[in-house]
């Protein structure tokens, strides 16, 4: 009974934090710039993103901000995305394709992806997204806004992650409840005192004088989780690093099927390995004691025992607060609602990938993405 007290306790405690979190998440607001309007380089690497990079370039396209050019890189893609971007760039003096260059060793492929685009970049500000994002028109106006305001060194956040199939739909949004269930942003933003805060790589956002201070890609280059460790420099160097609720104006569909999203999740969780192996050990202990064992107690006192434990009461509190959580984050990011319905199912499949990409880490096997391994003879982690 002590044990399920204290998973009980701990799980009002994660709660207050979620809420927290989402009343402090800042949003884009509609307002003009003030003065003269910043130039701005939106970067995109792209590979093999013929699907996506078309609706994402339309889309910045109609940006109601006046001051902008948009680089993409073709980072040798198989597909077509080349003929692609040629073919809108055409039509559009802002936009302008970059040819990659061979990959060196010791670098990651998007932190050097994006290397090069900063140095082809004429912008004040460096504006680096993903290709598979889309874009509301008023998108560049309000985060500059917003930027400029908070005089962010680096600002990112959480766009609207999109999802097609039932897959997806299930397991997508169990990535932001857990974020904003452990991390406690509201803390790490409302100190004076630079502190880290949550920088996501479908939207980064720097001043440039900013970017070149913390050493740009180059500081991050055999980083997989470039964008996290760019969020750590910036707080190294003393920057104010802040993260925003980004889904009113920029949504993304990281994934189009469900081998991809396995490969993105272990990719992403592999990473966390190499900084500890202990710590993603724990993530893995604390996931599974707080948010998908009180659902197996639960089935466990209501369907399994014929002589009931007297746990039901708590066991219902906690169930009732895992979805309460899960409501919250879903229904503010406008997710599923069958995500909401089979929390279980979408939290196991994060937990194997966890168990996946720690075996991987263990054996040496390395990670997989965009047709690169990544392992500890290449030096990336």
């Amino acid at each position: 009974m002590l044990y399920q007290v204290i998973v009980a306790v701990a799980l009002i405690g994660f709660a207050l934090n979620l809420v927290l979190n989402l009343r402090s998440l800042k949003k884009p607001r509609d307002s003009q710039i003030p003065g003269t309007v910043p130039f701005v380089s939106i970067l995109i690497p792209a590979r093999d993103e013929e699907t996506n990079i078309g609706a994402c370039l339309e889309s910045l396209r109609r940006q109601d901000y006046p001051n902008f050019e948009i680089l993409v890189l073709d980072d040798s893609s198989s597909d077509n995305t080349r003929s692609v971007v040629a073919g809108i760039a055409a039509k559009d003096k802002r936009i302008r394709l970059v040819e990659g260059e061979p990959l060196p060793a010791g670098w990651a492929g998007k932190p050097f992806a994006c290397h090069q685009l900063a140095r082809q970049a004429s912008g004040d500000w460096f504006l680096f997204i993903d290709a598979d994002t889309i874009h509301t028109a008023s998108m560049l106006r309000t985060t500059m806004g917003l930027a400029l305001e908070e005089r962010a060194s680096l600002l990112s956040g959480f766009p609207r992650q999109l999802a097609a199939s039932l897959p997806q739909k299930i397991a997508i949004p169990v990535l932001y409840f857990v974020i904003l269930s452990w991390l406690p942003l509201w803390w790490l933003q409302s100190s004076r005192k630079p502190r880290p805060s949550l920088a996501i790589g479908q939207f980064l956002l720097f001043p440039r004088g900013e970017y070149r201070r913390i050493g740009g890609h180059e500081a991050v280059k055999s980083r997989i989780l470039e964008d996290v460790w760019l969020g750590i420099e910036v707080k190294r160097h003393g920057g104010r690093h802040i993260a925003i609720d980004l889904s009113p104006v920029v949504s993304c569909h990281m994934y189009r099927n469900i081998g991809a999203m396995w490969e993105g999740f272990v990719k992403w969780i592999y990473s966390v390995a190499t900084l500890s192996s202990l710590a993603l050990v724990g993530l893995l202990v604390a996931g599974y004691i707080f948010f998908l064992a009180p659902f197996y107690w639960l089935w466990n006192e209501l369907f399994v025992v014929t002589v009931p434990t007297g746990w039901g009461p708590i066991l219902i509190f906690q169930v009732a607060t895992i979805l309460a959580m899960r409501w919250l984050v879903d229904n503010h990011f406008r997710e599923p609602f069958i995500s909401f319905l089979l929390h279980p199912l979408g939290f196991s499949f994060l937990f194997l990938a966890c168990l996946y990409a720690g075996a991987r880490r263990i054996l040496g096997a390395g990670v997989q993405w965009k047709a690169r391994l990544y392992s500890k003879e290449s030096s990336i982690d």
